[in-house]
């Protein structure tokens, strides 16, 4: 009996995958997303007898809308240009769509389905009101002047405003839309609009942005990291933390990590890695932060004290932490190796699935305990959920006040990670952390009255 309902539950799941690659073919970043919860899931419902359980994951699998839009802009020489622009709006069922827009020339439908997938997830760990999109266009902020990234951002609002709204879309920034960008975007959205609603998130504090916002996605992957040290009665002073990246996430997180007393050994960019052998000083990582914020490169840094290994990862540094703070798909199972080698013990997810499928099987195999992107890095969403609030009630909050709540908001998803995913050899939180959102999203559902 209970192999028939194995392979019954079986079936159902490789028809969700089946459906997936046929619908949606040449997308492996999506479907890497879904397999890997999909996997955690299939356990679960192997002890379900309803169905409709099922029913609830193919939903959860399938956006609600996806949308493109042409963007014309003039840039400094009166030429006019032409990029695309996209938002997936995937799932609504706990409240407004909100997630992220990425300026970035790589960026693809792929990208987007498999970060709207996990927003949705994401934002359902957090406990506020919020569904899952992300958007963004492929234009190339590096190489654009003030001036023609002012403009691209005004031409890319006049085409997103159809589809969002403070009850139906708050986007955000992300990769290459910071406060600057977004400031330009609610600009044009009020002058469209002739309207001043909180429709974006990550706007400056002056006019209705939230205080910590830039910080909060690497402050929250920090407090999510003492609370997995406290299950095993650890702290971070001490810990030699490699850290990957460059931007906010990265930084932010060197900055909590100093201030908790551990030594940040590397931050790296595409050209490389800054190795700090014995720590980067709270110093030099404001000096990283200022040119971050200038759009300077760090390896063009000469005030810093780094040894540059150009075209080299930190993973070989032999950390005993190590925090994937870049880009999806950074840490492969060549990097996991090294790691493990290197004897790190756990490996922090601050990124968005910064460890491809077989990194993640090599370190669960060797009993690394691993933080979740869904879950670690959900301070930034939970921070611009915090901001929607602030918003709706015409207030503004206090740094103090928001650090308190992002603190709540972390330990509440570190513990609800730990209710779901206990009982192994290590605490397994990725499992946690799928298995929670999963089950939150499909009462929505059934309450809804779709399963």
């Amino acid at each position: 009996m209970a192999s028939s309902k194995k392979s019954h539950s079986k079936n159902q799941f490789e028809q969700v995958i089946d459906h997936l690659e046929g619908h949606y073919p040449n997308m492996p970043e999506f479907a890497q997303a879904v397999e890997e919860v999909g996997r955690d899931v299939f356990d679960f419902l192997k002890k379900k007898s309803d169905d409709s359980y099922w029913k609830a994951f193919r939903i959860l699998t399938e956006p609600d809308r996806v949308i493109r839009f042409r963007v014309d802009w003039e840039d400094d020489d009166g030429a006019f240009q032409c990029n695309h622009g996209y938002r997936v709006q995937f799932n609504n069922a706990l409240g407004p769509y909100k997630g992220g827009l990425r300026f970035s020339a790589d960026t693809k439908i792929d990208t987007l389905m498999f970060l709207a997938f996990e927003q949705t997830f994401k934002n359902g760990l957090t406990g506020l009101p919020m569904g899952g999109a992300k958007g963004g266009a492929d234009f190339d902020i590096k190489n654009r002047s003030e001036s023609e990234i002012r403009r691209f951002c005004q031409a890319f609002m006049t085409q997103l405003s159809h589809h969002i709204g403070p009850d139906t879309d708050v986007p955000a920034g992300d990769i290459g839309v910071g406060t600057r960008e977004i400031g330009y975007m609610f600009h044009q959205y009020k002058s469209i609009n002739n309207k001043f609603r909180g429709v974006l998130t990550g706007k400056h504090p002056v006019f209705g942005g939230s205080c910590i916002r830039e910080e909060a996605t690497g402050y929250g992957a920090v407090y999510f990291t003492v609370h997995m040290l406290d299950e095993i009665d650890d702290s971070l002073k001490g810990k030699r933390c490699a850290l990957s990246g460059a931007g906010n996430v990265a930084l932010f997180t060197a900055k909590k990590l100093i201030e908790m007393d551990a030594k940040v050994i590397s931050l790296s960019n595409s050209d490389g890695t800054c190795v700090f052998e014995e720590g980067i000083t709270a110093d030099e990582l404001d000096s990283i932060i200022e040119a971050h914020e200038n759009r300077v490169r760090m390896s063009e840094l000469d005030n810093i004290n780094c040894d540059f290994k150009k075209g080299e990862k930190p993973w070989g540094l032999k950390p005993d932490i190590a925090f994937a703070c870049a880009t999806q798909n950074e840490l492969d199972i060549d990097d996991a190796k090294v790691l493990v080698e290197g004897e790190c013990k756990m490996i922090i997810e601050a990124a968005n699935m910064p460890c491809t499928k077989e990194a993640i099987e090599y370190f669960e195999d060797n009993d690394v305990v691993m933080g979740p992107s869904k879950a670690v890095n959900a301070g930034g969403v939970a921070v611009s959920g915090l901001e929607i609030s602030q918003n709706r009630s015409r207030v503004s909050w206090e740094s103090s006040e928001v650090d308190t709540k992002l603190k709540e908001i972390m330990k509440t998803i570190h513990d609800t990670c730990v209710d779901y995913g206990d009982g192994g050899k290590v605490i397994d939180y990725r499992r946690g952390a799928n298995l929670a959102a999963f089950d939150k999203l499909s009462q929505a559902l059934y309450f809804s009255g779709l399963i």
